[in-house]
């Protein structure tokens, strides 16, 4: 029986990286880097034809960097290769991020023809000058542009991200952005708070620092989310994310749930026939090992032994996942959810009762009201998830 897969696909290149930004992308590269990186990505995603047959792709996500970025056609050209080389369920949710900045009507119309039913368009705030504070290269009108373009285009299934304590913004201009956003009734809203990362520009500028909203502003920020969103129909699915009725996020439940997905890519991250393992995040060098395995394919017809070859080289920090760590997973990413987890599913992966691996932990939690369970689930509360790295934390086992 052919197991279930998600793609991850990673497009590292953006027109100006954002002062918050700590993910792999880089901005600046050539339009010939930019075409070498895709001609090597597809290399990597036909490099995957020996494994595909034991598999069906249920979904993809373009996720970066800045895929929009892209011209349509380089797109088109990652989904012919993936439909080419993996079995892509009819129904496959397919995500691509995009930023307004880089939008316009026919990339959508391309993006729409190459299958992919989902976008994900990075707003961030609807204040201009918030926007222009984290190094955005959009205003909030172009995205009303973009989202409209999208609508168009034949897109119902639109996400739109948001931020809360961003530096210089108050509970009216953030309550201002998400009444905005409301207005055009996406299907799907994701709500983050701003994390200041070592590394990035924001942490090192004293003048950014001083203007973040406290925490409490910030509290009341994420609790004036909830109420609005609730009020407007949107199930809070996750800490993060909001969403109508059947449009929850399958891509991200897939990590979440402890799904298998298989990263594609400059440094992404996979979780594939029980390893954990990431691609390079050198340019240079990842596109070197890709073509050297494109040029050894003509002169060998054993293509197990180059991919196994091109994989050595290809992948860091290859990891077994054993039973403890799976089981660690499946409570800290479960959790996260606000319908929590399952004692059946548990049981059935595990062997095991969950309570018999963690009955101190729950009994401790659910006695003080952090968590609760009803029926065949076990769940944060409200209260829980306000202190919720304290709490998963304990779901680490010696």
């Amino acid at each position: 029986m052919k197991r279930y897969l998600s793609l991850y696909v990673h497009i590292p290149f953006c027109a100006v990286k954002c002062k918050y930004c700590d993910f792999l992308s880089f901005d600046g590269e050539s339009y010939a880097t930019m075409l070498r990186y895709v001609d090597s990505l597809c290399q990597e995603i036909k490099l995957y034809k020996p494994v595909s047959e034991d598999y069906v792709v249920r979904t993809i996500f373009i996720g970066g960097g800045t895929p929009s970025l892209l011209d349509e056609n380089l797109i088109t050209n990652i989904m012919a290769f993936i439909k080419r080389t993996f079995k892509v369920r009819n129904d496959a949710e397919i995500i691509i991020e995009a930023n307004p900045g880089t939008l316009r009507h026919q990339k959508l119309l391309g993006y729409k023809t190459a299958g992919i039913n989902r976008i994900s368009i990075g707003l961030q705030s609807a204040d201009d000058d918030i926007l222009k504070r984290l190094g955005r290269i959009h205003n909030y009108d172009q995205f009303v542009a973009s989202y409209n373009a999208a609508r168009r285009a034949g897109f119902d299934n639109i996400n739109i991200d948001i931020m809360s304590g961003l530096p210089g913004q108050s509970i009216h201009s953030y309550v201002d952005t998400l009444s905005r956003v409301l207005d055009y009734e996406p299907e799907h809203i994701s709500a983050y708070s701003l994390q200041i990362e070592e590394g990035t520009p924001f942490a090192n500028n004293q003048e950014i620092l001083e203007m973040l909203p406290p925490e409490l502003i910030d509290r009341q920020m994420y609790d004036i989310t909830k109420r609005l969103l609730a009020a407007k129909g949107y199930d809070r699915y996750e800490f993060s994310n909001y969403s109508k009725p059947g449009y929850e996020c399958k891509h991200n439940m897939v990590y979440w749930t402890g799904g298998e997905y298989l990263g594609l890519g400059l440094g992404a991250s996979s979780y594939f026939q029980g390893k954990r393992f990431n691609n390079v995040s050198c340019i240079p060098e990842y596109i070197s090992i890709m073509e050297a395995a494109g040029e050894k394919i003509a002169e060998t017809d054993n293509i197990e032994f180059l991919y196994n070859e091109t994989m050595r080289k290809l992948r860091q920090n290859v990891t077994p996942i054993y039973i403890d760590s799976r089981m660690e997973e499946f409570m800290f990413l479960g959790l996260r959810m606000t319908c929590g987890v399952s004692r059946e599913d548990f049981e059935e992966r595990f062997k095991k009762d969950i309570f018999e691996v963690y009955a101190p932990v729950l009994n401790k939690y659910i006695s003080e009201g952090y968590m609760a369970m009803e029926g065949d689930r076990i769940y944060l509360t409200d209260k829980g998830i306000d202190v919720s790295n304290v709490i998963l934390a304990d779901f680490l086992l010696d």
